[in-house]
């Protein structure tokens, strides 16, 4: 049931107040509302007080995140609309979703609400609303997609600091931590278990690191629904962008051998790089490949909906077609083609005679995977996809986890250092031991060099508070913790790895589903209370989380039509084209209507949009679809337009 949020009450209540002056900030910067709940104002970002209402305005001036403090309210939704009354009286949006979020960071009860927006609008519509005792704090995103693409670090910043009026953060820092004691280990075992089951997730493999060795390796649940082959430490998946970590870790090993300097231009490495104009080309050093602070947007899509048999030299044809939206250093942007421009380039310096994919390929089994003793780890699907093996699964269309085909994950063949690689809990394992012991090997053998292993982690962009990329990891400050990490996500498979460096304590964990993303961040937390006697926080999170991934597949059901509208289906071509990616295709599979766009393929759904446009949208399983909203050019020609944050494609119909 779809609830409508009408904003025309207290329509004065923030105008008759005298708005402060707009002040930017010179740094992130420390602040607080007149009630006293505590924030960080982003650099650059202005801030104007109004009322109750404190309005930070992103530099573009076209996305606000109003923090207000609404007082008392019956529940979540009524104070989200006294907030919205107090920010913008004006406003008329209709709910799409709402879903409870887990107490913690010192507020009672969360709850997050989503906003419809129309595709025309480009816009991000939502709200927070957070109680503390009796009063809440709504916290209202509103604006420009693409300006909240580009500033995700700042716009977390904002959430990741918002806290009650007088509240102290938890901190294990100066903490000695425990050893993963059999009784502890057995603790993590339950919560994975537990977990997997609260989230359907069908298989995880997971291993757990203490003081320099393995104390656990092994896995919970099957490696596809259906069957009764269980999941263990030698269980294959992909482990998606945790490759990134491990071809960085190449370019450390080929900076031993003085075969790159971090600071060296690309150009110098390889003179037929190009990216965007010939500026930005002479200024790329080889660090910026791998930094995530070049300012190139995302642009997924390009890769998602490309036609299959793509070279590895996609990858360069792709950056050089492509210019940043921000300075370097200056925004967190996470960009996969430069991460596999990394990879290649290593490839090219350590067997400048092969194919480029095919020397990428053998340097990472010649200098790293061999002799870390990585046997199962690999970028051939074959390979991965043969003998003991986790099958990816996702939620369909009615919101039940259903075995997926892997075809979709093939995309990443042409820029597999980016995201390619199959692993193992057993293998991964000696990767994250090699991070722990700064570049020894789990018998004690040098690999790389420490000053070259750590340089990856040194701390580069901001990602939001306490957090920063480097070169393919991450570093985050956990309740005074530091702890290096870094994600990977593909349809169906989630991973992740841990080092905490001080304790000596290390973890990874691989699963076969979707919704095991939601597992990643309170499997962290789990072991962090274990081996620092944290207040029980995961298990609350896990289970709002699986509440969350229920109702988000409810409220998607709801707005799409399927079987899909006759009407609409009637009016499209059967073939469309950009010409800057591929095709949009047409047909029926076994009576049904069915779409294939690149490497997205599922049955035809449509929606009608808020602006009383209409989109085609497949409806195949799983967290990756294709939106396209139909038109027309001014002489006929019939359309679809497939948008990103930054990015849209525009397709024509083929005659």
């Amino acid at each position: 049931m779809k609830l409508v949020l009408a904003l025309a009450l207290a329509a004065t209540c923030l105008t008759a107040m005298p708005a402060a002056a707009q002040q930017a900030a010179e740094a992130d910067t420390p602040a607080a509302t007149r009630s006293g709940v505590a924030f960080t104002q982003p650099k650059d970002w202005t801030a104007q007080v109004r009322g109750p209402a404190t309005l930070l305005t992103a530099p573009e001036g076209t996305l606000t995140i109003a923090v207000v403090d609404v007082g008392s309210a019956a529940n979540a939704q009524a104070a989200a609309a006294q907030a919205w009354a107090m920010y913008k009286p004006e406003a008329y949006r209709t709910v799409r979703v709402v879903t409870a979020g887990n107490p913690g960071g010192g507020w009672d009860e969360r709850v997050g609400i989503s906003y419809e927006t129309s595709p025309s609008e480009r816009a991000t519509v939502s709200a927070s609303a957070l109680r503390k005792g009796d009063d809440w704090t709504v916290v209202i995103t509103d604006g420009s997609e693409a300006v909240a693409s580009m500033r995700m670090a700042a716009t977390s910043l904002i959430a990741q600091s918002l806290r009650p009026a007088g509240y102290r953060e938890e901190s294990f820092a100066g903490k000695t931590a425990h050893r993963l004691t059999p009784d502890r280990i057995q603790a993590m075992r339950d919560f994975v278990a537990q977990s997997a089951e609260a989230l359907e997730v069908p298989g995880v493999g997971y291993a757990l690191i203490d003081n320099g060795s393995v104390v656990y390796q092994g896995g919970y649940g099957v490696r596809a629904l259906g069957s009764t082959e269980p999941v263990d430490e030698h269980t294959k998946f992909m482990i998606a962008s945790n490759t990134k970590g491990m071809a960085t870790l190449l370019l450390s090993v080929l900076a031993d051998e003085d075969k790159l300097r971090w600071e060296q231009p690309v150009t110098d490495l390889y003179p037929d790089f190009r990216l965007g104009s010939d500026a930005t080309t002479e200024s790329t050093l080889v660090r910026h490949l791998v930094c995530a602070c070049t300012g190139l947007p995302r642009k997924d899509f390009a890769f998602i909906l490309d036609d299959p048999g793509a070279p590895a030299m996609e990858t360069f044809v792709g950056l050089a077609e492509t210019e940043p939206t921000s300075d370097f250093g200056e925004l967190f942007q996470y960009n996969n083609l430069m991460a596999s421009a990394a990879g290649y380039l290593g490839g090219m310096l350590a067997y400048p005679e092969m194919e480029v994919g095919a020397a990428f390929d053998r340097a990472m089994q010649d200098r790293i995977f061999g002799p870390l003793g990585m046997p199962d780890t690999t970028f051939s699907f074959e390979e991965g996809e043969s003998g003991n093996w986790a099958r990816p699964h996702g939620y369909d269309l009615d919101g039940r986890m259903v075995l997926m085909s892997n075809g979709f994950n093939h995309l990443i063949t042409p820029h597999r250092p980016a995201g390619g690689a199959w692993s193992t809990a057993a293998d991964f394992a000696r990767y994250a031991q090699l991070e722990l012991n700064k570049g020894l090997t789990p018998e004690g053998e040098r690999l790389v060099s420490e000053e070259n292993i750590l340089e990856r982690r040194r701390r580069g962009v901001p990602l939001g508070e306490n957090a920063w990329y480097g070169m393919g990891l991450m570093e985050r400050i956990v309740s005074g913790v530091s702890v290096i990490t870094h994600g990977g996500t593909l349809q169906g498979f989630h991973s992740n790895f841990y080092a905490i460096p001080e304790a000596g304590i290390g973890a990874v964990i691989l699963t076969n589903a979707d919704s095991g993303a939601s597992m990643l961040g309170p499997f962290l937390r789990r072991l962090l209370e274990l081996a620092y006697d944290g207040e029980p926080e995961a298990v609350a999170e896990v289970a709002a989380a699986a509440g969350r991934l229920k109702a988000q597949a409810q409220a998607r059901r709801e707005r799409l039509t399927f079987p899909p509208d006759t009407e609409v289906l009637a009016g499209l071509a059967t073939t469309y084209r950009d010409p800057e990616v591929g095709s949009i295709e047409f047909s029926e599979k076994d009576g049904v209507p069915w779409m294939k766009a690149g490497f997205v393929e599922g049955p035809v759904a449509t929606r009608q949009n808020a602006d009383g446009t209409v989109s085609v949208v497949s409806a195949g399983p799983g967290i990756i679809s294709v939106d396209a909203l139909v038109g027309a050019l001014p002489d006929g020609t019939r359309t679809l337009t497939v948008r990103e944050s930054q990015h849209e494609y525009v397709y024509t119909e083929v005659p």
